[in-house]
């Protein structure tokens, strides 16, 4: 039995239930692929949502709580999905609410894919998330974001390479501007297609 199913199973949140969980959201007829957007406060997670997302958002707490997640749907490449922003997480070992919602949107939406979003100044410090993530089993994508700060600073990071190491597809990202946006949509459309 993987870790992510031993989690759930242990705290109670695979399977079951109403509403749109599973990898597939079934709303109107439509099934839809879930994409959720994981990674720390102020890594340009909100940037990438609303690219992806364009105008229609649904801004709404999760049940139970005092978290606001932003909720769209996207056309990509050809498929139609619900892009999930979340609250910035650390770890999956929470310690704030916000962490804690995070996780289970993780846990109980189940997406068919989970884009991890990092500063490129500080990918050092966030890729201990990133292997959490892999190791819990989720499909997951890297977007290396804030290129352009981490090049100013003399940081050179090698996606190739780090894309081979971690064995994930590893996009390097300016999201203000929009670089490597729609590599990035081409990486999740043939991850949701998949």
């Amino acid at each position: 039995m993987s870790v992510w199913r031993k989690m759930t199973k242990l705290l109670g949140l695979g399977g079951g239930g109403s509403g749109c969980h599973g990898e597939l959201c079934i709303e109107g007829g439509n099934r839809l692929e879930k994409v959720v957007i994981v990674g720390s406060p102020n890594v340009g997670k909100s940037v990438i949502f609303n690219n992806l997302t364009g105008a229609y958002v649904t801004v709404s707490n999760y049940p139970g709580t005092t978290v606001a997640i932003s909720r769209g749907k996207a056309r990509i490449e050809g498929t139609e999905c619900e892009i999930m922003d979340t609250p910035g997480m650390y770890s999956l070992l929470p310690i704030t609410e916000e962490e804690r919602v995070a996780r289970s949107i993780l846990l109980v939406e189940r997406p068919g894919v989970v884009l991890h979003v990092v500063d490129g100044k500080e990918l050092e410090r966030m890729l201990p998330l990133t292997l959490q993530l892999i190791e819990a089993g989720l499909p997951v994508i890297l977007a290396v974001n804030m290129m352009d700060e981490a090049e100013a600073v003399g940081i050179d990071i090698d996606v190739d390479l780090l894309a081979k190491e971690l064995g994930i597809p590893v996009i390097a990202t300016v999201a203000t501007t929009g670089h490597g946006l729609e590599l990035l949509r081409r990486k999740l459309g043939e991850r949701v297609s998949s």
